[in-house]
C-alpha cells in the first residue's frame, strides 16, 4: 500500500494579533499602513468594544482637568477613525459636542477657575450656558466641552471585522496559548509563523499565561438604551451619568462602576442607579430598549499596560485602555508600533516595565 503525506505549508507573516477591540483594531491598521502582514484571532469571549459608550472627551470633568496626553491623543485619533471611516465606507466617528451640568456655585466657580489654564482654554468655554431644554434639569447652567464626541464602536468592530475576514486576515476562534511555540527569531501558532506576536486582550488578558502578573482589574460598568420623542438633544449632557444621542430618539446612558463583579451580567442594582441619576437629570417620559453589560480592562495606577514581556522578546501587549480606549487606542499603537519597528522607547507611564521593576 502506498501511503501518501501531505504537508501543510506555513503561512509566514510579521504579526500574530490576538484580540480586535479598538487596541487590536488600531495597531492592525498600523501593520497596514506600513506593508506589515498580519493574522487576527477573535473570539469574541470580550464586549466591551461593542457595548462601550465610545465617548471621547479630553477633559476629566469631575476635576475639571486635562486627561494624560489629550493633545497627543486626539492628533492621532481624528485622522485614524477618518481614515477608517472612508476606507469602511461608513460613518461612525462623530464629532458632536459635551455639556458638564454644573450642580453648584461653588462648580461654576471651579469651572471659570479651569478655563483660565492655559492647557485647557482650548477644550472649556468660559461662557455658561443654559440650553434652553425644558426637559433637562440645570438651575446652575452647563459648561461646554470642545473636541469631543462619540465613536460608535459597536458598528466598527462589525465592519473592521468583515474587513478582516474578506481579505483573509481573520481567524474566528479562541487563542489556544499552549500552542504558542517560541524561539529568539520568531513565533509558531499552528500553521502560522510569525516575526512578532501582540496581544490585545481586554480583560480576557487575565486568562494570558504571559502576561496575567500584570495588575489589569476590570471594572464592570452597565448602560441603558432609552427612547424618548419628548427629550431632543443632540449634545452629549455629562452629569453623575451621561446621555448620548445617537440618533431617532435614541439615548445611550451610562454608566455604572463595579470592581468587584467581573461577569457581563445585567443587574437590578444598576439599572435602577442609572434610573434615579437619569430622573434627576431629565423631566421627560422615556423607554428602556436594552440593558448592557461589560467588563472595562483597567489598571490600578490608571496608565495603560503596553511594551515587552520581561523573558521573551517578541512578545508584546497593549491593554489597559479603560474608560478612554477610543481617544487611547491609535495613540498606544502607534507608541507601540515605533517602540517595536523604530526602536522608539514607550512612555515610562505607560510601558510595563514599571509594573516588572515592582513584581520581578
Amino acid at each position: 500500500m502506498t501511503r501518501v503525506f501531505y504537508f501543510c505549508k506555513m503561512k509566514e507573516v510579521d504579526y500574530i494579533i490576538v484580540g480586535c477591540g479598538l487596541a487590536g483594531i488600531s495597531f492592525n491598521e498600523l501593520c497596514i499602513q506600513y506593508n506589515k502582514t498580519c493574522v487576527v484571532f477573535e473570539d469574541h469571549s470580550q464586549n466591551s468594544t461593542e457595548i462601550a459608550g465610545g465617548l471621547y472627551n479630553p477633559v476629566v470633568l469631575k476635576r475639571f482637568s486635562e486627561v494624560w496626553k489629550a493633545k497627543e491623543q486626539l492628533e492621532q485619533a481624528y485622522p485614524f477613525y477618518h481614515s477608517l471611516e472612508k476606507k469602511l465606507n461608513h460613518k461612525f466617528f462623530h464629532e458632536i459636542p459635551l455639556y458638564r451640568r454644573l450642580n453648584s456655585i461653588e462648580e461654576q466657580n471651579n469651572w471659570h477657575v479651569a478655563t483660565d489654564k492655559s492647557n485647557l482654554q482650548n477644550y472649556l468655554n468660559s461662557k455658561l450656558e443654559e440650553l434652553n431644554n425644558p426637559e433637562l434639569f440645570a438651575p446652575f447652567k452647563f459648561g461646554k466641552v470642545n473636541q469631543t464626541g462619540y465613536c460608535d464602536t459597536q458598528l466598527l468592530k462589525q465592519l473592521y471585522l468583515a474587513y478582516l475576514n474578506q481579505n483573509q486576515i481573520l481567524q474566528n476562534k479562541s487563542f489556544d496559548y499552549n500552542q504558542l511555540q517560541i524561539t529568539k527569531e520568531q513565533v509558531t501558532y499552528q500553521d502560522i509563523k510569525a516575526k512578532k506576536i501582540i496581544f490585545a486582550e481586554g480583560f480576557g488578558v487575565q486568562k494570558n499565561p504571559f502576561f496575567n502578573n500584570l495588575p489589569l482589574d476590570g471594572t464592570k460598568g452597565e448602560l441603558l438604551l432609552i427612547e424618548s420623542s419628548e427629550l431632543q438633544i443632540s449634545q452629549i449632557i455629562n452629569s453623575s451619568i451621561f446621555i448620548l444621542p445617537i440618533g431617532k430618539n435614541k439615548y445611550k446612558v451610562g454608566a455604572t462602576y463595579n470592581w468587584k463583579d467581573k461577569t457581563t451580567n445585567t443587574t437590578k442594582e444598576a439599572r435602577e442607579e442609572l434610573e434615579t441619576n437619569l430622573k434627576e437629570l431629565i423631566k421627560c417620559e422615556y423607554r428602556i430598549i436594552e440593558h448592557y453589560a461589560g467588563v472595562r480592562p483597567t489598571v490600578r495606577d490608571r496608565k495603560p499596560l503596553v511594551g515587552k514581556h520581561y523573558l521573551y522578546g517578541n512578545i508584546y501587549i497593549i491593554n489597559g485602555l479603560g474608560t478612554r480606549g477610543v481617544m487611547f487606542a491609535p495613540f498606544l499603537a502607534h507608541q507601540l508600533y515605533n517602540y517595536i519597528e523604530n526602536n522608539i522607547p514607550l512612555d515610562k507611564e505607560i510601558d510595563i516595565q514599571r509594573i516588572y521593576k515592582k513584581i520581578l
